[in-house]
């Protein structure tokens, strides 16, 4: 099913004020053009047929029979199209008026929702002309017995297995409780809105505001359709808002003040807010008592395999389904904000975590300071420079940091160098114990050449740097920090009891292609010498420098030519721990995000690595030590991620 992504559409229209007949051709021409670019589902504004601004005319006969006939005039023209409608119009019934939304499908009216809170206060008058629908009043579906359909202000509508649709109108969204907070929690992951909202200064941007929260407090999408600038200018100016979110994020938003029909579409991810909903246990999706549900009575589909040629003289509309996620903007490093200011907040805000987290660690147990391990790679220069800030918090010295240097057989002059002038340019205390000796006579121990440069061989310096860090910290009083990152435990790139293993891992949960990014922020904030040293740590290769330097003295070992492309790596994690999505979807949507960067076939590669190195390192996982999370992905077995170390892989395979 198009991989959870279900195509909707937010239309705001040139119309006629009171005239359904010119308006009702406008909405039929947003009907072809939104079917022909594969959308099932289209939202048209508050009132779309007569108009929102047509005053005392509501009480007339002409405009509300002309109305009428153009609203079955948009029925029986969906009656061979795959895709549902939502007009406005008003409605009488039961002696009173109402501002109704219309859920049109295959040449039915499914049902008709009124509007329930009604403003009535500065340019609003709305209860002049409008019953306002209470439950009370709709507890049970009215029946309009002559025209066969029925109004509900508690009815959901089921499109398919992931997509469940609820309506509100307007100022719902505005009033204190909303309408779309119950629809939500009895089971609609769609929400859509059909407004009138004028505009005035700020007010665009309120508006905007409030349809993100309430994506967002409702894990849903959410359609909104504003009244277009065609609406009567007598006192106010309509803009044509047209913005379609998804839990808190805006997928699409219109130009304002068009003179042309606005069809802002986006795909909405339904499997994405069926799982988050699934994983939230403060969202009560209790078993519907109030609400009950509609079933389409037909297949919904994203193809349109109708192969009954249209009756009228237009084209037969023809989907490519390759273009499925057209209208899906997939980012390509979740972890990481597109915007600069962004990343620098964010990173502000990480690295207030990391430190003040270690801080309040070393406070608790009353350490002397830290120890680390200093090898000049990224991941233990950000945690040298988390322990600096973490002792400015306390008020400690540098020097109650001791940084560990521990020369190997891969260390390269490059990152010792770095190590050491780093250390150095921080004034924390520095020293320097190789590693070459211990490790020639433990092989020798256990029977292994020295020239045979297996796992065993880089496991032994490792675990010898790792029992120096632990024997240092026991001997200084001091607590030794991890310098691991959540993409290596993600994927394992850790040797189990070595560089794994620490008292707090002060990065377990940043992802290496945010670690790049919080190592450049500090540079930012350094001076000139910490500035240029960092910078070229950034520029290093990433490498464990396990294994020899090359004939030029450079780092011959390098992870990502290994294991693959750690901003890969990272993209899988987030799109797998956070939503749950299969193989063939994180497939697909890789495909989209890294158009023109890596080809289909480098990404099926890499994925089956990741899915198979994820589910086999559990066990290294489940025993690390605490550390700060960060963000909304995190692997500890104590918090977010709690998978037996012997789950089997084969069917996420």
């Amino acid at each position: 099913m198009n991989y959870g992504m279900f195509r909707v559409a937010s239309a705001s229209l040139k119309l006629k004020v009171a005239n359904p007949s010119y308006n009702k051709v406008e909405i039929k021409k947003a009907i072809y053009d939104a079917e022909k670019q594969g959308v099932r589902l289209l939202v048209t504004p508050e009132l779309s047929i007569t108009g929102y601004s047509c005053g005392d005319l509501f009480f007339t006969k002409s405009l509300l029979k002309a109305s009428n006939e153009a609203l079955f005039d948009i029925v029986e023209y969906t009656k061979d199209r795959n895709i549902v409608v939502v007009v406005g119009a008003p409605w009488a019934i039961k002696n009173s008026l109402y501002n109704c939304a219309f859920v049109i499908y295959k040449g039915e009216i499914l049902m008709a929702v009124p509007k329930k809170n009604l403003p009535n206060y500065n340019e609003f008058y709305e209860k002049r002309w409008f019953a306002e629908a209470t439950d009370e009043d709709f507890s049970e579906w009215i029946n309009d017995k002559e025209y066969g359909f029925e109004i509900s202000t508690t009815k959901l509508i089921k499109l398919d297995d992931e997509v469940t649709v609820g309506v509100e109108l307007c100022e719902d969204l505005w009033v204190t409780n909303p309408p779309s907070n119950k629809l939500a929690t009895e089971g609609a992951n769609i929400i859509i809105n059909l407004s009138a909202s004028d505009e005035y200064v700020s007010k665009a941007q309120y508006r905007k505001k409030l349809i993100e929260t309430q994506s967002a407090k409702c894990i849903c999408g959410y359609i909104y359709a504003g009244a277009s600038i065609y609406e009567s200018t007598t006192d106010l100016v309509f803009g044509g808002a047209t913005i379609i979110a998804e839990n808190g994020a805006i997928l699409a938003e219109g130009k304002r003040f068009s003179r042309e029909n606005v069809i802002t579409i986006a795909d909405i991810d339904c499997e994405k807010l069926n799982t988050l909903r699934l994983k939230d246990t403060s969202f009560s999706n209790n078993s519907i008592s109030e609400f009950d549900t509609m079933e389409l009575p037909c297949d919904f589909c994203f193809d349109n395999d109708d192969d009954d040629e249209d009756e009228d003289d237009e084209p037969k509309i023809e989907l490519n389904p390759d273009n499925d996620l057209k209208f899906r903007y997939i980012d390509p490093h979740p972890f990481v904000p597109s915007n600069k200011d962004e990343v620098r907040e964010r990173c502000e805000e990480i690295f207030a975590i990391q430190a003040s987290g270690l801080a309040r660690r070393l406070e608790h147990i009353n350490s002397k300071g830290c120890v680390i391990g200093i090898s000049g790679g990224l991941d233990s220069t950000l945690a040298l420079l988390v322990a600096v800030e973490s002792m400015k918090m306390l008020g400690k010295p540098m020097t109650d940091i001791i940084g560990i240097t521990m020369p190997g057989f891969g260390t390269t002059d490059r990152t010792y160098n770095n190590a050491i002038e780093l250390m150095k340019s921080l004034g924390v205390t520095i020293k320097e114990i190789s590693i070459k000796d211990a490790c020639i006579q433990h092989l020798k121990d256990i029977e292994h050449s020295e020239d045979v440069h297996d796992i065993t061989y880089e496991n032994t310096q490792a675990r010898e740097r790792t029992q120096i860090l632990f024997d240092m910290a026991n001997k200084m009083g001091c607590l030794l920090v991890g310098t691991g990152d959540l993409s290596e435990l993600a994927m394992g790139w850790c040797t189990y009891n070595g560089d794994h293993m620490s008292m707090y891992g002060v990065n377990a949960s940043v992802p290496k292609t945010l670690v790049r990014y919080l190592v450049e922020y500090v540079a930012s904030q350094s001076d000139e010498k910490t500035k240029a040293i960092l910078l070229d740590v950034l520029d290093t290769p990433v490498s464990p420098e396990l294994l020899p330097p090359d004939e030029n003295g450079k780092i011959a070992q390098k992870t990502e030519d290994n294991i693959g492309p750690y901003e890969l790596h990272d993209f899988f994690l987030y799109n797998f721990v956070r939503f749950g999505f299969t193989k063939e979807k994180l497939q697909k949507l890789a495909e989209k995000a890294f158009d023109g960067v890596h080809d289909r076939k480098t990404i099926r590669k890499w994925l089956d690595v990741f899915m198979r190195r994820f589910f086999i390192s559990q066990f290294k996982r489940n025993c690390i030590p605490d550390g700060p999370k960060v963000g909304s992905v995190s692997l500890s077995p104590r918090g977010d991620w709690r998978m037996p170390s012997d789950a089997s892989f084969e069917d996420f395979m």
